[in-house]
């Protein structure tokens, strides 16, 4: 009887063994996250805060709806974290919180950037700026990739600044005839990590970009500041990069999340994804957000080399299946903090929340 116990125990501890194994993420990848269940959401939104909107040419209450879908970068030994915030009528702008633990936040008053009368108003009125995405440039100055939306079309677009207070919105990132009205939003650029700093990276003489919410399509600059689609020379269309899947969790889209990162075994992206009415994953109600990885060939960005079989990141507390949107978790932000990755993500389009790495999370050497 003991030895057939011991037997049972050992079959036991064998099958759990392999139902983990089965779950866990590939080498090259992020391989764990966990919710930080003690301080979530760690930002909502506040009908206190007060803005003098110069479009509207009087007082809004620029975060009263809801805060979402932030990025973040560290900078002096904080954490800094540009989040959207919505106001009543639903006009997106990006505020700036400030943490010295990367947890708990303080906003700052005012929105840094949003809708003004300037030369881009056309495509951010009313439905305003959306979505950021901040790096650095090899100046130390920082690039942001956002969203601009006009109320009917969705435009991605990218501004430049030292010190985030002064902006020099540079317009949509397609600025050719071609594209100028295509929808397009969520620009992640390929960085490499140098300190505390993500910083974009040349690949062959080119800056990358990933964007797209249906498939994934890039765009490459010889200098940040002027950028071209990548298309395919015969079709003269864009070149689709990474697609939905059916019966998958990403069935229905994929999104770009934080910045791309270049490691030993590849880029890292980290995408967002929705699962479809049909054909999709039915362990999650369809329109499900969740989160996602896909590795990159480092010479060839545009080379698929693997991607992950399941979601590393989806809605499960009270928070993330109900708001604006419900069942979403959508990641946005990343940061290398104190010695583990952080996670910022927006939460059913109203909130936002974040997860920590665990120790060993992300398995492979970055190059700096």
């Amino acid at each position: 009887m003991k030895n057939i116990l011991i037997l049972s125990l050992f079959i036991l501890a064998a099958c759990n063994f392999s139902n983990k194994k089965e779950k866990s993420q590939a080498a090259w990848s992020f391989n764990e996250f966990v919710k930080l269940d003690s301080a979530n959401p760690i930002l909502l939104p506040d009908t206190n805060f007060t803005f003098n909107c110069p479009v509207q040419k009087g007082l809004v209450r620029w975060q009263s709806k809801n805060v979402l879908n932030p990025t973040a970068f560290v900078k002096d030994g904080k954490v800094y974290l540009i989040y959207r915030a919505q106001d009543s009528a639903m006009t997106s702008r990006l505020g700036l919180a400030i943490s010295e633990d990367g947890i708990h936040f303080k906003k700052q008053a005012a929105p840094i950037f949003y809708p003004a009368n300037d030369s881009v108003l056309k495509y951010e009125w009313k439905g305003g700026v959306e979505d950021p995405r901040i790096i650095s440039m090899p100046d130390s100055s920082f690039l942001l990739t956002y969203t601009s939306y006009d109320g009917k079309m969705a435009r991605l677009c990218f501004a430049t600044t030292r010190d985030l207070i002064h902006w020099e919105k540079r317009g949509p990132v397609l600025q050719s005839p071609k594209y100028i009205n295509s929808w397009s939003k969520s620009g992640a650029i390929i960085v490499e990590k140098v300190g505390e700093k993500m910083v974009a990276k040349k690949i062959n003489g080119k800056y990358w970009m990933y964007f797209g919410d249906t498939d994934l399509f890039m765009a490459t600059s010889s200098d940040l500041l002027h950028w071209y689609a990548l298309e395919n020379s015969e079709s003269q269309k864009l070149v689709s990069v990474l697609q939905p899947r059916a019966g998958y969790f990403d069935s229905r889209l994929v999104e770009p999340g934080p910045y791309a990162l270049y490691t030993n075994n590849g880029i890292v992206l980290v995408y967002n994804s929705s699962n479809a009415a049909n054909n999709n994953d039915t362990t999650q109600p369809k329109y499900t957000y969740a989160a996602g990885q896909a590795l990159f060939d480092l010479n060839a960005p545009y080379k698929l080399i693997d991607r992950s079989r399941d979601y590393f990141m989806h809605p499960d507390k009270p928070y993330e299946l109900k708001g604006e949107v419900n069942n979403v978790c959508f990641v946005e932000g990343l940061v290398f903090f104190k010695n583990q990755w952080i996670l910022y993500y927006g939460t059913a389009d109203s909130k936002i929340a974040v997860a920590i790495g665990k120790p060993n999370s992300f398995l492979f050497t970055a190059p700096n």
